[in-house]
């Protein structure tokens, strides 16, 4: 990253996680857990996938709610993209 980047926020970008976990299966969708660090925090993210119809479908979910720990943002990932499996199901990909 550039001297000018450092000073004046780089862009807004956030910064990849790194090496993600194998993903957790809940109800036939495989759970991707992908926090983002984010200003020193880490933002509630995961990937949720499933096999329909013989094509994979995915949806990002990113939430606003960040956290300190990134063990605390996994879990609260986790936690989060199993209640919007519960809510919508695969009404997700729609």
């Amino acid at each position: 990253m550039s001297l000018f980047s450092r000073l004046f926020g780089g862009g807004g970008k956030s910064e990849a996680p790194a090496a993600s976990a194998p993903p957790e299966v809940y109800k036939d969708f495989e759970i991707f857990v992908e926090p983002q660090s984010e200003g020193g925090q880490y933002r509630v993210c995961a990937r949720i996938e499933k096999e329909l119809g013989g094509e994979r479908r995915s949806h990002r979910m990113v939430r606003a709610d960040t956290l300190a720990s990134l063990d605390d943002a996994r879990a609260m990932s986790l936690a989060k993209a199993r209640q919007v499996i519960d809510e919508q199901g695969e009404a997700l990909f729609r």
